[in-house]
C-alpha cells in the first residue's frame, strides 16, 4: 500500500500507459486525478476506480487549464504529491516533410503538457516533497525513422526530468523518466495495423517482427510500465531521481551492428 495518503496527477490517463497507472496507484491506497482531453475514456477509467478517482478533462498543453486542473485537484484531496506527465502524441515526419503545424503538435503533445503541468504543481510537491515521473520513449535516447517531433520531444523530456531534479531536489522532490519501447496500447496497435497492412502482416505478426531483435522478444504491458512508474513515484525509490529508466525489453542493450552475428 505504497500510495495511502497520496494523490497522483495523472495526465494522459484515460487510455494505455496512464490507465493502468491510475488503476496501480489506488490498488495501493491511493488516489488518482485523472487528466485528459476525452472525457468518455477518463469516465470509464474512473467508474473502475470509484471514490478514489478525480476526472478533469483538460488540454494539458494549456497552462491556464492545468493550473485550475491543480487548484481543483488541490481542492478536492487536499493535495497533489505524485505528477506523471504521461500525455503525449506523434510528431510523424522527417525533417523536411514536417510543417510548422506538426512540428508545434509535437511540441504541445509531448513536451509542453509535461512542462506546464509540472510547473503548475511544483508549489504543492515543494511543500510536500513530492515525485515526478516522465513518460518519455526509446525514442528519447534513440532516433526511429521518419519521425523527427517525436523524437526530439522525447529526447527533451529527459532534459526537463534532469533539470527539475537538479533544481529541486534541494526541496524534497524527486524527478525520474520512463523509456519504454514497444508496449502494447491502442496507440501501438494503430501503427503496427498500418505497419502490418504495408507488409502482409496481422497485428500480432507485426508486433512479433518489431521485436525479434530485442532480448525477451516481446513488447511490454501497459501494466508493466505502470509498475515502473509507480516504483519512481513511490517512497521505494527515496533515493533515485535524475534517473532514466528504460522498459524495452532489454532493446538498449542491443548493439546493432552486431544483430547478425548472432
Amino acid at each position: 500500500m505504497r500510495f495511502t495518503d497520496r494523490v497522483a496527477l495523472i495526465t494522459g490517463a484515460g487510455t494505455g500507459i496512464g490507465a493502468a497507472t491510475a488503476r496501480r496507484v489506488v490498488a495501493e491506497g491511493g488516489k488518482v486525478v485523472l487528466v485528459g482531453r476525452r472525457p468518455v475514456p477518463l469516465y470509464e477509467v474512473a467508474e473502475q476506480l470509484g471514490t478514489s478517482a478525480l476526472v478533469l478533462p483538460a488540454d494539458a498543453s494549456d497552462s491556464a487549464a492545468m493550473g485550475a486542473v491543480v487548484e481543483q485537484a488541490t481542492a478536492h484531496f487536499g493535495r497533489v504529491d505524485v505528477i506523471v506527465a504521461n500525455a503525449g502524441g506523434h510528431g510523424l515526419g522527417a525533417a523536411g516533410d514536417t510543417t510548422d503545424a506538426g512540428w508545434r503538435q509535437a511540441l504541445d503533445a509531448n513536451l509542453t503538457s509535461a512542462f506546464v503541468t509540472i510547473r503548475a504543481a511544483l508549489p504543492g510537491l515543494v511543500n510536500g516533497g513530492g515525485s515526478v515521473v516522465l513518460v518519455s520513449s526509446l525514442a528519447g535516447l534513440f532516433a526511429g525513422p521518419e519521425v523527427l517531433g517525436y523524437t526530439a520531444t522525447k529526447h527533451a523530456l529527459i532534459g526537463v526530468t534532469r533539470s527539475i531534479a537538479r533544481d529541486y531536489g534541494k526541496h524534497g522532490v524527486r524527478a525520474n523518466a520512463v523509456c519504454p519501447g514497444w508496449v502494447r496500447t491502442a496507440m501501438a496497435d494503430e501503427q503496427m495495423d498500418r505497419f502490418g497492412e504495408s507488409r502482409g502482416l496481422t497485428r500480432e505478426q507485426a508486433y512479433d517482427l518489431v521485436t525479434e531483435n530485442t532480448p525477451l522478444g516481446r513488447p511490454g504491458t501497459a501494466d508493466e510500465i505502470a509498475n515502473v512508474i509507480a516504483f519512481l513515484a513511490s517512497s521505494d525509490s527515496a533515493i533515485v531521481s535524475g534517473a532514466v529508466v528504460t522498459a524495452d525489453a532489454g532493446a538498449s542493450a542491443v548493439d546493432l551492428p552486431t544483430i547478425e552475428l548472432a
